[in-house]
């Protein structure tokens, strides 16, 4: 009742207009530019996942790599100015909830004809990136072409078979891929946190909340979207014209504060070190990590959208990445990814960025943050209720917990069975520490929790 309340509270739209979906039902994709079915795709996504956004290749070439990243045709379904086209807007990304998600485009898009489903012909914008031997970037294009997915895969049995050796092309290739893109990373000065992800999942018993570190398989995977990212940021800066997504770099006081924290923890970082190379020399498994990680995500703010088209805008450079960046590879869940496709297939191709994509370019900004602050709210207020639920029946107990943050009077602890964060008073509480804590309060229709310190 808890969740299902959320959607109210934050006017989720539960189903879309009947134009909408008339519109949806009826869509069908020009023919594309040529013919890729010949390319043996795979897709690799959660278990069960049905809205499939991208599938990829990789292959040996002469001298390096040739990586191919189709990406769903969401554009070919959704005319401009349409009932659909405005349903999307005022959603802007896929909602993920409990209880469902709630999805950007009707089902029979999202998860139907235009996901890149296994043994399905399927329009779709397909990136071609050849790389040197050591994973820099030396030639790349967009193109829309009709391809067919050969399989569909997941992140835990495609990491089991990687570690057997039993991968087929093109999953085997993808370790060498990740790694040597991440090399790049690293040169570039960048840092993927790699944060714990907190998951919550049903089951026939109720809701769980899964703390885990994210596959190695999965990091690799998210490299070839990284690289299409990169690679259409620099596209839309060449040209002058596009959207990127960017972020400001830390300013120095705050990197001083950062050294001092982790040094106070007993995890000092190291001169010669990067601050990518000290993130990922962190142990997953430490008592330290948890407050490490919550001050590094604490570095990395303000991450936005800029439009552009003429001068470059100010900021270029998502500072996290360390290089131009801009959001192309996720059109079935995100809204801004379907203007980079068609600005950057036109770019690609030497035309001129349909009008329809260049006039409404400027009103993209404030619909994504509009999007993204629900969608964060959302699943926060969500993780609350489920944490509160989980602790609800277990007033008075006692658990070991790590204290991952001080601020002031308050701490936020971090309980390591079930796996809750919540707050207690800070006196006496060093950030990076095992503590007791007891369970004072749970109220599940607010989502609150109170811990005390024993």
């Amino acid at each position: 009742m808890a969740l299902a309340a959320l959607r109210t509270e934050f006017a989720v739209a539960e189903s879309f207009p009947a134009a909408a979906l008339a519109e949806a039902a009826a869509a069908t994709p020009l023919a594309p530019e040529c013919d890729l079915r010949h390319i043996p795709f795979v897709t690799l996504d959660p278990v069960g996942s049905r809205d499939l956004d991208q599938a990829f290749h990789i292959e040996r070439g002469r001298s390096g790599w040739i990586v191919r990243y189709a990406i769903a045709d969401v554009p070919a379904f959704v005319a401009p100015g349409g009932a659909l086209d405005a349903a999307a807007r005022d959603r802007g990304q896929t909602l993920y909830l409990p209880d469902g998600t709630v999805p950007l485009h009707p089902r029979v898009l999202s998860e139907g004809h235009a996901s890149l489903l296994p043994g399905e012909d399927r329009s779709a914008y397909v990136w071609t990136v050849e790389l040197d031997p050591d994973g820099a970037v030396t030639a790349a294009n967009v193109l829309r072409a009709q391809v067919r997915s050969r399989a569909q895969l997941d992140y835990p049995a495609a990491q089991l078979d990687i570690e057997a050796g039993a991968a087929q092309e093109p999953l085997s290739l993808l370790p060498e891929i990740g790694r040597i893109r991440a090399e790049q990373e690293r040169l570039r000065g960048g840092a993927s946190l790699n944060m714990p992800e907190e998951q919550i999942r049903e089951t026939a018993e109720g809701y769980r909340i899964e703390r885990r570190f994210p596959l190695p398989v999965e990091e690799w995977n998210a490299q070839l979207s990284l690289l299409v990212g990169i690679v259409a940021g620099e596209m839309m800066l060449g040209a002058g014209i596009g959207i990127l997504r960017t972020m400001p770099a830390p300013p120095p006081e705050a990197l001083r504060e950062f050294r001092d924290r982790v040094a106070a923890l007993g995890e000092p970082w190291a001169p010669e070190l990067s601050y990518g190379e000290y993130l990922h020399a962190l142990e997953h498994g430490a008592v330290r990590t948890p407050a490490i990680m919550q001050a590094a995500a604490s570095l990395f703010r303000g991450a936005d959208y800029v439009v552009f088209n003429g001068a470059p805008p100010e900021e270029t450079v998502q500072a996290a990445i360390a290089s131009p960046y801009a959001h192309v590879t996720a059109p079935l869940r995100r809204l801004v990814d379907r203007w980079g496709l068609v600005v950057c297939a036109a770019l690609s191709a030497g035309h001129a960025v349909p009008g329809w994509a260049s006039e409404s370019l400027p009103a993209l900004p404030q619909l994504m943050r509009a999007s993204q602050q629900r969608a964060s709210q959302l699943g926060s207020a969500a993780l609350d209720r489920v944490e509160a639920a989980l602790l609800r029946d277990r007033i008075g107990e006692r658990f070991e917990a790590v204290v991952i943050e001080i601020r002031g009077d308050r701490a936020r602890v971090q309980i390591v069975e079930p796996p809750v964060t919540a707050q207690c008073e800070s006196a006496g509480l060093v950030a990076g520490t095992r503590v007791q804590v007891r369970v004072v309060s749970a109220d599940i229709a607010v989502g609150e929790v109170e811990l005390a310190a024993e």
